[in-house]
């Protein structure tokens, strides 16, 4: 190797090393992501607690029973394979306190359809939800519709404690509502992807600076 080899393969090594380690570094990512899911999917899948018996964790199953209100509120939404629709979050009254349901979904055209109060033994999780960002329009108020949902808002907006409870399972007959329990689907877990993107990167450098380096010996011979 000549002199004037050393610096383009120096920088190559290095670049190659700084590659790697990014990728390395991901898949580190993706066991602690993975870990982290499989803990809240435990989480998730417990057993109920009374909802207020003791502080809430994040995810922690919670039991009450008590009056589904029709003051509800309207969150636009969309699921996959179902189109576009509402969350619908409703007060609930147990234990003379007041705490926010998200019920589930209901399609476009069900928005409207009346909701009665209903008592029900309910089973769900709680989650301290806080979707809006600086993006996010401010909710219509007058027509009920609103593009986040946003735990203390909600809570303010129908008098109730700024407690959530996403909604797995119900008494009810005939639910009007589709429960759509909480689970992991929403949380990213892209590491793989992204190691393998600065494993090809590597791979790509390497080649190049070999191409280079083939290049630059051909020339001195």
């Amino acid at each position: 190797m000549t002199k004037r080899m050393i610096i383009p393969a120096l920088f190559g090594l290095v670049g190659c090393a700084v590659l790697i380690s990014l990728g390395v570094w991901q898949l580190k990512r993706l066991a602690w992501k993975e870990s982290m899911l499989a803990q809240i999917e435990a989480q998730i899948g417990g057993d109920p607690v009374a909802v207020f018996s003791g502080p809430l964790e994040e995810f922690q199953p919670v039991m009450a029973e008590g009056l589904i209100t029709d003051q509800e509120i309207q969150v636009l939404t969309s699921i996959k394979q179902v189109g576009a629709g509402f969350r619908i979050v409703a007060a609930f009254e147990t234990g003379g306190r007041r705490i926010l349901l998200d019920r589930g979904f209901v399609r476009q055209e069900a928005r409207n359809t009346p909701r009665p109060p209903v008592e029900a033994r309910i089973v769900g999780n709680f989650r301290t939800v806080d979707e809006a960002d600086s993006y996010t329009p401010a909710p219509d108020i007058k027509a009920n519709m609103w593009f986040a949902r946003d735990v203390p808002a909600m809570a303010a907006a129908l008098g109730t404690e700024p407690i959530l409870i996403i909604l797995s399972q119900s008494t009810e007959i005939n639910p009007p509502v589709t429960p759509v329990p909480v689970n992991t689907a929403g949380i990213p877990n892209n590491h793989m992807g992204y190691a393998i993107i600065w494993f090809s990167l590597a791979i790509a450098w390497a080649g190049m600076t070999a191409f280079l380096l083939s290049r630059m010996r051909q020339r001195t011979t």
